[in-house]
């Protein structure tokens, strides 16, 4: 196989290089990638897609591609592919991009690559892909009068009608058939997917704010129960499991936003080493499991994980976009647990507590919002992706976040000196040294944050 570089005769510079979209040139796939944001951005036009579907693949394109746009710019791109396209094309070769995609995409990723010399694409009527790709290509180019870059068994129908193979992102296995049948030119390998590519998707670190639900036990002092103990274990795998569950499809729902974030964009899904199918696949399975879980635990656990599951779709779909609004939802998220804490034990939930983690929380969801607009701007950029706010909305995020926090330590200090406490501690001012602990907790924490030191997600901090 010829490595890059490697001198091509004349004939071959002259044959068209024709390249697939879809998990060849783009490590994802546009339908999924289009369809996503349309579930997102506009959900009512979304039900229809089962309808249009009815009338054949091309037709479905072609309904989501009127009513959505991708940012072209964004897309995660096969660098090493690429690479060696802009060779072939500073040779002289001409580059045809032929995908199954509608051609509403196809031309903007032309467009912004400025790299291809023509576009063929779905249309209305016709799905280009397999046999259909087959045959469009050989009618304008003739059989074995081009070479073609794909990445899927269907690709084969093209192969059988190209005179040379280029095998990108493929599986193992169609490697070797692929290799066995036609002249392959060159491969490009595809990315491993690791498993802490996947333990990454699924932010397991995430899962320390779970321990939310040990609280109300904590609180009632009643840690030596192993009863409580145990339900309280199973329940804090139900939550982790759904919780899971719910970030893969926030990041699934937010691709574009993460790939214009510096750090965001390094993710596996908007990276593309997790194909959008299986990261559906696998959060449908914990979500399943997570509830079986939760019933095993009570139904007012199972009533509270529902409404933290529905809280997270309102956030993830519309919620995260509205400013102050997104903040007070992360601080209820938080609150939540503890009240599904209280929930798995049966146990009722204390007003101190409830207001205390109220605002508490609430001073970490500005914090974290606070620190994404110390990226943008260092990124230069007036607003964040995705979100409702401005980079100028800094100061005034930073005042409400300090507040909050201020406001926390000040119902703490206001429970340990209610009726409440002396029944539980004999000496309770032995416990005042809690609020100056949480006080200068809370200063340091937004100290950080405003000399730019606060990662964007305060736990990893």
């Amino acid at each position: 196989m010829p490595e890059l570089g490697t001198h091509k005769d004349v004939s071959e510079s002259d044959r068209p290089l024709v390249v697939d979209l879809d998990g060849t040139l783009i490590r994802t796939d546009l339908l999924y990638e289009s369809g996503l944001k349309l579930v997102r951005d506009r959900p009512l036009a979304a039900l229809q897609m089962p309808f249009k579907l009815r009338h054949g693949k091309a037709a479905l394109k072609q309904y989501v591609a009127t009513h959505t746009d991708v940012c072209a710019q964004s897309l995660p791109y096969n660098e090493a592919l690429l690479s060696w396209l802009r060779e072939e094309r500073s040779r002289g070769r001409r580059l045809i991009l032929c995908t199954a995609s509608n051609e509403k995409f196809a031309r903007d990723v032309a467009e912004h690559l400025d790299l291809f010399d023509d576009v063929v694409a779905s249309d209305a009527d016709t799905n280009l892909k397999g046999d259909e790709k087959a045959k469009a290509l050989c009618n304008r180019f003739g059989r074995g009068e081009f070479d073609y870059a794909g990445n899927s068994s269907a690709d084969l129908a093209i192969w059988e009608c190209a005179s040379k193979a280029i095998l990108v992102n493929a599986s193992a296995a169609l490697a070797s058939e692929v290799t066995a049948r036609f002249t392959v030119d060159r491969v490009f390998p595809s990315a491993l997917v690791q498993c802490a590519d996947w333990l990454r998707a699924l932010r397991l670190q995430q899962w320390l704010k779970n321990l939310l639900l040990f609280a109300p036990m904590l609180a009632a002092h009643r840690v030596l129960e192993p009863s409580a103990l145990w339900i309280l274990l199973v329940a804090f795998f139900s939550f982790g499991l759904s919780a899971s569950a719910t970030y893969l499809m926030n990041d699934l729902l937010d691709l574009e936003s993460d790939r214009l974030h510096p750090r965001k964009r390094y993710r596996a899904l908007a990276a593309g080493l997790i194909s959008a199918p299986r990261a559906i696949l696998v959060s449908a399975s914990l979500l399943a499991i997570g509830l079986l879980l939760a019933t095993a635990v009570s139904v007012q656990f199972l009533l509270c994980l529902a409404c933290y599951l529905l809280l997270t779709c309102c956030y993830s779909w519309f919620l995260k976009r509205l400013i102050l609004l997104d903040c007070l939802t992360l601080a209820m998220l938080y609150t939540l647990r503890i009240i599904a804490g209280g929930a798995a034990l049966q146990m009722g939930i204390s007003f101190w507590l409830l207001s205390f983690s109220a605002f508490l929380f609430l001073s970490l969801a500005y914090v974290k919002r606070y620190a994404e607009i110390e990226v943008q701007l260092r990124e230069g950029r007036d607003k964040i992706h995705g979100r409702g706010y401005l980079t100028a909305d800094a100061p005034l995020l930073r005042t409400l976040g300090i507040s909050a926090g201020y406001a926390a330590t000040l119902v703490l200090a206001l429970y340990l000196d209610s009726d409440e406490i002396r029944v539980l501690y004999a000496n309770p001012q032995i416990v005042w040294g809690a609020v100056m602990i949480l006080l200068y907790w809370v200063s340091w924490v937004w100290m950080q944050a405003h000399r730019g030191r606060m990662h964007d997600d305060p736990l990893v901090f």
